[in-house]
């Protein structure tokens, strides 16, 4: 039991360092986009955005990965976020530090 404690522990820790964001624009080609857009909040160490392998075009959802909790703190403050002209959301409810 306590390992299952110990691997919760280790996911939250991890996950408090990230931001999951949903609703990216068709027009973001790549995960640098995102990472010069974000890196005005914080540093950020990195940034996955998938791809779908049937159809190549990216699944409108990212994590970028901060090096502190502040700069999460900093990320959610904003009320919203504009790539492109569009409105990300990015998923407080998800993105809670715990």
């Amino acid at each position: 039991m306590a390992a299952a404690g110990a691997v919760r522990a280790a996911r939250r820790a991890r996950r408090s360092f990230d931001i999951f964001v949903a609703d990216v624009p068709w027009t973001v080609s790549s995960s640098e986009c995102l990472k010069e857009y974000f890196a005005q909040f914080g540093a950020v160490q990195r940034c996955q955005l998938p791809f779908d392998k049937d159809t190549g075009f990216h699944k409108r959802f990212c994590w970028i990965k901060f090096s502190s909790p502040e700069d999460v703190q900093n990320t959610l403050q904003k009320d919203s976020h504009i790539l492109e002209g569009s409105k990300v959301i990015d998923d407080k409810s998800f993105n809670e530090i715990t």
